[in-house]
């Protein structure tokens, strides 16, 4: 297989629709803005996918969007779709008053408390990971 050709036939219009209805549905623009979290290759994220590899990223879209995805035959191709519109979040208690000084703190993804681990610490971890580290 030549750089840059898919392995497959093209994905047909009606895929590349459906993919990209899907996507504005999760929160994508277009398929650029979904190049990330969606692991689209450079060629994907122009909008060139073959057959197979549509059909993989609707059902995975699909079962993001709907929970496990719609039960089979229960919408007719290229039919409309929207997703499910979110749950009511809980009534939101009164607006906090802004206070000036130090914003809340924040955890971080893994969990640990970043404001306990010592300054030079941090700053080596991002030292050793290609980062320039200032004082302020």
């Amino acid at each position: 297989m030549a750089f840059g050709q898919s392995a497959g036939p093209p994905a047909t219009g009606k895929q590349i629709r459906e993919l990209l209805e899907l996507l504005e549905a999760a929160g994508h623009s277009d398929f650029r803005d979904a190049r990330g979290p969606m692991g689209f290759t450079q060629r994907q994220a122009s909008g060139k996918f073959t057959r197979n590899e549509a059909d993989e990223f609707i059902q995975q879209l699909e079962s993001e969007i709907y929970g496990d995805g719609p039960p089979p035959g229960s919408h007719p191709p290229g039919s409309k779709r929207a997703p499910q519109p979110p749950p009511p979040s809980a009534p939101k208690s009164e607006p906090q008053a802004k206070t000036k000084g130090t914003p809340p703190k924040k955890q971080a993804a893994s969990g640990i408390a970043l404001d306990r681990v010592p300054v030079e610490d941090l700053a080596a971890e991002l030292q050793r990971r290609g980062w320039v580290v200032l004082e302020p």
